[in-house]
């Protein structure tokens, strides 16, 4: 991983302690259980939510919430955690995320109970509004974490936890659907979350006795505007795309979400460019690799994150799988990410980012456009093939896009970038899940009747618009004529088969892109959040 502060001359060899004394494979172990909650979390959703829809009936757009909401959270709190760390010391940031984290998840569990408990709260509202702030305390998390690493390494060791770090990263997000699948089908969809309950706690216990902080808190200032104005700015442009197709483009609540996103991402950038310490510096934008890389880290997680959301809805509603095969069926793309990621390291070392991340988003252009040819009853090998593309593509990109909006900023922003590059990845993953989820929808909304054929002139308008919402999910509703069934699961596959063909012409472009970044600096012990 590029970071920013330049070394002088190599550090000489010393014993395997902290800066601070201690063993700094325990600290990676105490900060990794943390974060492995978090990344899990981001995408075991995916094979929960068929579950989910049944238990809670919640609608399209309540599940695209569920994941778009998380991810919001730690795309706009995420700089601001890592300078609440500077403030306040990363490793209490760090115990207060673990412990905020695992709460929630505990609560999200229990989103029913509480439901019946708080007067006007759904259970499906009060899971939504527990993931985003589960997605709070999770942007407190890892900031916090990459500082204590860089603090417990000595110099000649930080590149080995960095390369562990990553794999343990990678590994965490792949494992979710497989995990996820283990315990759904053999406990609940509720588990899924309380799980996070004694990893938790053992992170918690682990990092009072083993983690100790860098020191003096570097002196920095909040800006709560921006993180305000950022916020509104993304919810109303989230919201707008998720809930357009149901309101209509040209409806004039939607042109007042639009206007109020326009207005609020106006205000944000005339006050990033007065703040005296602002929550995303326009400085950094005047290089074009960094604006070029993040966007890159946008579109690889768009089109990753919108992938995952519907194709837990294709194995378990259209292919009839339970959760665990349907976790089984992602297992390609798990055991790629352990041999892509370091190959990805190697990669581009020897022939730099722009080739090796042209050639990664080629491949993920691919893979995705094998996945808008799935079939309905496609074997494991047929799904398996884009799958083990598809690790084989993003690992290369998400190494390079970190090399190269962290390696060409300023030193004194090195942290800041960092946080943008993470935030850029959740942003485009709630902008994949909501912009794939409405242009699936308006396709299923447009072949359906098609597919029903006669029929459709004789079934009640509010029957078709039910049969339209349950092909979203890709399942039918139970004791329909097999020709429903079938219209349902054939309109279903059409609105995939689009978003996986949207998905590869974003590849595609964002190759192009690559070819204008330049190498950033390779080098260590950057400050995390500086500014």
């Amino acid at each position: 991983m590029a970071n920013a502060k330049a070394v002088d001359a190599p550090p000489s060899p010393g014993p395997a302690t902290t800066r601070t004394g201690g063993n700094p494979w325990l600290v990676l172990l105490a900060v990794s259980l943390g974060v492995i909650m978090v990344m899990l979390d981001g995408t075991v959703v995916g094979i929960a939510n068929p579950v989910i829809q049944a238990d809670l009936k919640a609608s399209l757009s309540d599940l695209q919430w569920v994941t778009s909401g998380y991810l919001l959270a730690l795309a706009v709190f995420l700089i601001t955690a890592g300078k609440l760390g500077d403030l306040f010391g990363h490793k209490r940031v760090f115990l207060f995320g673990v412990a905020g984290f695992a709460l929630s998840s505990v609560g999200i569990g229990l989103s029913a109970e509480l439901a019946d408990i708080i007067p006007g709260v759904t259970p499906v509202g009060a899971l939504i509004g527990l993931r985003v702030l589960q997605g709070l305390f999770g942007a407190l998390l890892q900031p916090a974490a990459l500082a204590l690493l860089r603090s417990a390494f000595p110099g000649e060791k930080l590149n080995q936890a960095m390369g562990a770090w990553g794999a343990i990263i990678g590994l965490s997000s792949a494992a979710g659907p497989i995990v996820g699948g283990v315990l759904v089908e053999n406990v609940s969809w509720e588990s899924v979350f309380f799980i996070n309950a004694p990893v938790g706690i053992v992170a918690l216990v682990m990092g009072i006795f083993l983690i100790k902080d860098s020191g003096s808190p570097l002196l920095a200032r909040i800006d709560w505007l921006g993180v305000a104005l950022l916020s509104g700015a993304m919810f109303s442009l989230v919201w707008t795309i998720i809930k357009a197709p149901e309101w209509g483009w040209g409806d004039s609540t939607t042109l007042t979400f639009v206007g109020a996103f326009a207005v609020l991402i106006g205000a944000f950038i005339f006050w990033q460019s007065k703040a005296s310490q602002p929550l995303v510096p326009l400085s950094l934008f005047r290089n074009a690799s960094i604006s070029i890389g993040t966007v890159l880290m946008m579109m690889v997680a768009f089109a990753m994150f919108g992938a995952m959301f519907f194709l837990g809805f294709f194995f378990q509603g259209v292919h009839g799988l339970s959760p665990l095969e349907a976790g089984l069926r992602m297992l390609p793309m798990s055991a790629g990410m352990i041999f892509a990621s370091p190959l990805a390291g190697m990669a581009i070392g020897k022939l730099g980012p722009k080739i090796t991340m042209a050639a990664g988003l080629l491949i993920t252009a691919f893979s995705m456009f094998l996945m808008s040819r799935l079939s309905i009853d496609a074997s494991f090998i047929e799904s398996g093939i884009p799958f083990l593309l598809l690790a084989f593509g993003l690992s290369p990109v998400f190494v390079g896009a970190t090399e190269i909006i962290v390696g060409n900023a300023p030193v004194e922003l090195s942290g800041v970038a960092g946080g943008l590059q993470q935030s850029a990845m959740q942003v485009g993953g709630a902008l994949g899940t909501a912009i794939l989820g409405a242009v699936m929808a308006a396709e299923i909304s447009s072949t359906l009747p098609g597919y029903l054929g006669p029929a459709v002139q004789t079934l009640p308008l509010d029957q078709v618009e039910g049969l339209e919402k349950a092909a979203a999910f890709g399942a039918a509703p139970p004791g329909l004529p097999q020709v429903v069934v079938d219209a349902v699961h054939n309109s279903f596959m059409d609105g995939m088969h689009l978003a996986f063909l949207v998905s590869t012409g974003i590849a595609v472009l964002t190759a192009v892109l690559t070819l204008f970044v330049k190498a950033g600096r390779k080098s260590e012990g950057a400050p995390v959040h500086v500014g």
